[in-house]
């Protein structure tokens, strides 16, 4: 690795880590993996128009705001 700027927390050891934990990994541990995100309660994933997604951002940060009052 020749960039050594690496985000708040991460460092060289923890991206060869995280990469050896994906190489390692089989299809079907992929599959799973993925599948276990979307199985989380409280949230919901959904297919939205792209052109959508502005006024998808402001409701979700007009919600965040109404939340914390």
């Amino acid at each position: 690795m020749t960039n050594q700027h690496f985000p708040t927390g991460w460092d060289e050891e923890r991206v060869r880590r995280v990469l050896s934990h994906y190489e390692k990994q089989t299809d079907e541990e992929a599959v799973a993996e993925d599948e276990a995100v979307f199985k989380g309660k409280g949230r919901t994933v959904i297919e939205v128009p792209s052109e959508l997604m502005p006024v998808i951002r402001e409701i979700i940060a007009q919600y965040k705001t109404a939340a914390r009052a």
